[in-house]
């Protein structure tokens, strides 16, 4: 399985089962980065926010996506969604392989969905805070879950993201296996050591 970071909270994900898009973004709507023009089976968003619901830049391919796909019902905010509204995370699994996106979670998940989130190969959870959970929360989600691979997202850097959301590093000072890659795609095997993948954003792809 491959796992293509487009920046911000948008993935591809590529397998044997077709190609899906996750949380892709409007064009002008994260300082930085490149508008998106991708292709894919089946396109799946957290929320509705410009930044993660902009199904308009996936041309899609007609083919249906065998991944079996969960959604959990979560909440953009701390406060029940009183805030930002809702969220959803979606459990992807294909080829004996299970990804996890967070979308914009801004809370813990209940008992019931860290049980269903257990047994991960892959989370990609936001590590940015003030919009979503901070660092700190990110690790302890981390802990709690133990998934083999963790891919932050939705951080700043110093030429893209969000001014109020924190930079990767305050996330990367808390773990451990920190494995950083020259481009943006990670190849998810049954084999893939446990580590925290940084993944380099690359404009215009």
């Amino acid at each position: 399985m491959k796992l293509i970071w487009n920046g911000h909270s948008c993935f591809t994900i590529q397998s044997e089962d077709g190609t899906l898009v996750l949380d892709p973004y409007q064009d002008g709507s994260v300082p930085g980065l490149s508008p998106l023009s991708l292709t894919a089976d089946l396109v799946l968003c957290s929320h509705e926010h410009r930044d993660h619901g902009a199904r308009e830049t996936v041309a899609l391919t007609g083919r249906t996506a065998a991944f079996q796909v969960d959604r959990l019902d979560t909440f953009h905010d701390d406060s029940q969604g009183s805030q930002r509204g809702k969220n959803t995370i979606h459990i992807l699994s294909s080829q004996g392989l299970r990804v996890a996106h967070l979308g914009d979670l801004g809370c813990f998940p209940t008992p019931e969905q860290m049980d269903r989130l257990m047994g991960l190969d892959a989370l990609l959870l936001p590590v940015g805070g003030y919009y979503t959970i901070d660092a700190q929360q990110a690790h302890e989600l981390v802990r709690a879950l133990r998934p083999r691979v963790v891919v932050p997202m939705h951080y700043r850097s110093d030429s893209f993201g969000f001014d109020v959301i924190a930079r990767l590093e305050d996330f990367l000072d808390l773990c451990d296996h920190v494995v950083r890659y020259d481009g943006n795609t990670l190849e998810l095997t049954c084999d893939t050591p446990a580590q925290t993948a940084v993944l380099t954003y690359q404009a215009g792809k």
